[in-house]
């Protein structure tokens, strides 16, 4: 210990000064004697400590450091490198196995075939039949609509058509009124003819006798030529109006039978105001009231045939190119296990996904359900032996590039490119940079990525 007054040897201690008399200023004390100095106080009392503290204050710097290198070690030979726990990491073994090129799927149940029900023309809603839920065979009344525009429509073509085949009628017998007539002309150009040649022979040879004149026999013949030249032209009108008669009928029977045939059609519209069961099915959808006002085209409802089931699946469009048409699933459902194969592949993509459809091989399992949503495991490849690594969160921090492998002795794991192959929901295959019995860690980095080594404690 250090006499009392004395300087302390940690400096902490009062100080003691030695002070002189100085003429003309009196003092409570006498010359030559110790007085005691109080430590300043303040920025100059910080500064004063400062100065007197260094060991103290080098030894802090130092405990801080310390401190900060316990957590992360920067710029160390080789790169950045971290200290982490071992047991908040996932350490796996590279080892040799067989590998399932299978992916999780989730799909929905879905009717193999179903039909919609939608309103040809239009109208009001004047009788449900039906409800949801119930079956329904082909041909059975389901609603009742009116339409009062259609009806007065059919009444508009129908009146059109009568007109239409009436004048049909009317040509047609006006072109066989015209043919008679041409065919009696005709007739009585060659009754003349022949009567004229007969009395033209009779009076030429009365002409010696002197019965008869020259200038009889010359009328006779201008009217032989008359009589022919009108033949003639009574067969060439004949021609004419034939080939006009049938023109004319081809034309209008033509349209007399466009007509018909919308006159039938718009009646077909008329009896599909009544909306009928296409097929036999269970009605899973009506969406029809009493009153409520269809439009033409509106769907009204669906009906779903009982001839199978089908799963439809939404997948990431990663898979895309991997997938095939007859590709096969399993799923659990019950206490059984069913397959089921890729039956439709939809390649649109939205929002990263597309649409599948698979059908069940076999019969479907008894008690499924419409909308029910299954579990498969779907094979994209055949099983393979290769070199395996549990499929974790490292995956999406690297995309399979590099990983931390743990050195023999568990100090360290260093990171280490690799070529990593196909994955499933368990494993991930190992095509090159790792070898059977490495250990690496197959858990999320976070912001371990940014890192060259992980130091183990």
């Amino acid at each position: 210990m250090s006499a009392p007054g004395s300087p302390s040897l940690d400096g902490t201690g009062p100080h003691i000064v030695k002070s002189t008399l100085v003429p003309g200023v009196s003092g409570g004390m006498g010359a030559g004697m110790d007085r005691r100095v109080e430590r300043p106080t303040g920025w100059k009392g910080w500064v004063h400590r400062a100065r007197t503290d260094k060991r103290a204050w080098a030894a802090g710097v130092a405990l801080l450091a310390l401190a900060g290198g316990a957590a992360v070690l920067t710029q160390t030979q080789g790169g950045q490198t971290v200290r982490v726990a071992e047991s908040r990491l996932t350490v796996a073994t590279v080892a040799q196995g067989t590998f399932e090129d299978f992916i999780p799927v989730r799909g929905a149940v879905e009717p193999l075939n179903s039909v919609y029900l939608d309103s040809i023309e239009g109208g009001r809603v004047e009788k449900k039949l039906v409800e949801v839920g119930q079956k329904v065979k082909a041909g059975q009344p389901l609603v009742e609509l009116s339409n009062t525009q259609l009806q007065l429509d059919i009444i508009s073509r129908e009146a059109q058509v009568m007109e239409q085949i009436n004048r049909l009628h009317d040509t047609e017998l006006q072109l066989e009124t015209n043919r008679i007539s041409n065919q009696r002309e005709l007739a009585e150009c060659d009754y003349n003819v022949s009567w004229l040649s007969k009395d033209l022979e009779r009076k030429t040879a009365l002409i010696k006798t002197g019965a008869s004149s020259q200038r009889d026999i010359d009328i006779i013949r201008d009217q032989i030529k008359w009589y022919e030249r009108r033949r003639e032209l009574t067969l060439e009108t004949m021609r004419t109006t034939d080939k006009m008669r049938a023109s004319q009928y081809t034309e209008m029977q033509d349209s007399t039978r466009r007509l018909e045939e919308n006159l039938a059609m718009a009646r077909k519209n008329l009896d599909s105001l009544v909306v009928r069961a296409p097929v036999d099915g269970q009605i899973t959808v009506l969406d029809v009231e009493i009153g409520q006002t269809k439009q033409k085209g509106e769907r009204l409802g669906r009906i779903d045939r009982d001839d199978g089931f089908k799963v439809q699946a939404q997948m990431d469009e990663f898979y895309l190119s991997r997938l095939e048409l007859g590709q096969t699933a399993e799923a659990a459902i019950g206490t059984g296990e069913y397959k089921l194969k890729v039956a439709k592949i939809y390649p649109q993509v939205r929002d990263g996904q597309f649409q599948v459809d698979l059908e069940f091989l076999g019969a479907a399992p008894q008690d499924i359900r419409s909308g029910q949503t299954l579990q498969m495991r779907l094979k994209l490849g055949a099983a393979a032996t290769a070199l395996l690594i549990p499929n974790g969160g490292f995956y999406q921090d690297t995309g399979g590039d590099w990983i931390f492998v743990v050195r023999p002795d568990g100090t360290y794991a260093d990171k280490r490119r690799v070529h990593l192959g196909r994955r499933n929901a368990q494993m991930i295959e190992v095509r090159d940079g790792l070898s059977a019995g490495d250990r690496v860690i197959v858990s999320s980095y976070g912001d371990l990525a940014h890192m060259d080594r992980i130091e183990l404690n």
